[in-house]
């Protein structure tokens, strides 16, 4: 069967068309909506809150963050009154740290630029740090009601099969289509319901794989079941290539305090605390099966350590103990991060913000999820 021509808008659906996938999303979301907290609200900074903590994250690990991130912070008055340092201490665990960044800086601005209220235009809202289309597009629609289309990764590809469009959605070519589909498929009247819908069947029925479209109240208009074409779509392009590596945390130790610094802006982590962390040891040092706590550090991997941390951190040291190895990724990067604690014996540590502090006090800090997982090591 030939395949058909991908359509660049929702133009290639008839009026009657639109009308019944509205319909039918609508209906579907009335039975089988989940309820979610911020889905009980139509204020329009919870709703912000969710969406930024839900980019990148599953919902089911949202909700506890949610939650408790706004008995805290109830208002963008106190957000923005909270200190970075704070805010990120509620943020740990939820990754993507640029995200509680920016939900910080936007606050401030809420405040000095919008006297405290929320910005109620599609333009206003692209002026806040980390709000893009989408964002912007849901806070309009699910706050304040109003005509704003959405594009976020289900109904990318909810949207890809609908359309039967068979090219990179990621593309400029691909947004361009997806986005003209999304402002013609919203309606004047509730377009925050049928936003909603549209995203719900994205995430619990047009699956990445095993689409339940025998569930779906659209495989009617959908041009991907149709054709037989829904396991195929999207074509997304391919995963870039995983790189391995092999890093230290170095846990700095005098008398019962360690040396916790906080990341400067532009790092890894910018704004939360860590131990010292290597990257630039020879990989080669490390033994194949990796260090034992209860065998020597090999001497020569010793000295290097040693050597990187003191011209790393100003300190000189004597390696004394290997804690544990925790594998972890970011973005392209598989890290088998090497845990040790060094006693400290010469020198004073770089940086402007350092902090020696005993393990009962670790948790005053923020740290990062590899940077807790240590901190409760060395905290038993």
């Amino acid at each position: 069967m030939p395949r058909p021509t991908p359509p660049t808008s929702a133009s290639q659906f008839s009026k009657g068309e639109l009308t019944t996938l509205r319909k039918a999303a609508r209906n579907w979301y009335a039975k089988h909506a989940r309820d979610l907290p911020w889905r009980r609200t139509g204020d329009p900074y919870r709703i912000w809150i969710s969406e930024i903590m839900l980019q990148q994250t599953t919902v089911v690990a949202v909700v506890p963050y949610f939650e408790r991130f706004l008995q805290r912070f109830p208002s963008v008055k106190e957000l923005a009154a909270a200190s970075q340092d704070e805010v990120l201490k509620y943020w740990e665990g939820l990754g993507y740290y640029s995200r509680a960044r920016n939900i910080h800086k936007a606050a401030g601005e809420v405040m000095t630029q919008f006297g405290g209220t929320f910005p109620r235009t599609v333009d206003e809202l692209h002026l806040l740090p980390g709000i893009g289309r989408y964002t912007a597009g849901a806070i309009m629609s699910f706050a304040f009601n109003l005509r704003a289309p959405i594009v976020e990764a289900n109904t990318l590809r909810l949207y890809c099969r609908l359309m039967g469009y068979d090219e990179n959605p990621r593309s400029t070519a691909g947004q361009r289509a997806l986005w003209a589909f999304a402002e013609e498929l919203v309606p004047d009247n509730d377009p925050g319901v049928i936003n909603q819908a549209l995203m719900e069947l994205g995430s619990q029925v047009c699956t990445p794989t095993s689409p339940k479209c025998d569930d779906c109240p659209l495989h009617s208009v959908c041009r991907a079941f149709t054709t037989g074409r829904q396991h195929e779509l999207p074509q997304l392009a391919s995963r870039p290539e995983i790189t391995s590596l092999i890093e230290y945390s170095i846990a700095i130790r005098q008398d019962d305090r360690f040396l916790l610094r906080k990341n400067p802006e532009g790092q890894r982590w910018a704004g939360l605390w860590d131990f010292v962390r290597l990257s630039s040891v020879d990989e080669g040092l490390l033994p194949e099966r990796g260090l034992h706590a209860d065998r020597a550090i090999p001497a020569k991997l010793a000295r290097a350590v040693e050597q990187v941390t003191l011209a790393s951190s100003g300190c000189e040291t004597r390696l004394a103990q290997f804690i544990t190895e925790i594998k972890h990724s970011v973005t392209r990067y598989r890290i088998r991060l090497q845990c040790l604690i060094a006693d400290w014996e010469n020198g004073q540590p770089t940086g402007s913000d350092i902090r020696w502090l005993q393990p009962d006090e670790f948790d005053e800090v923020p740290l990062s999820v590899t940077g807790r997982k240590f901190a409760r090591l060395l905290q038993q």
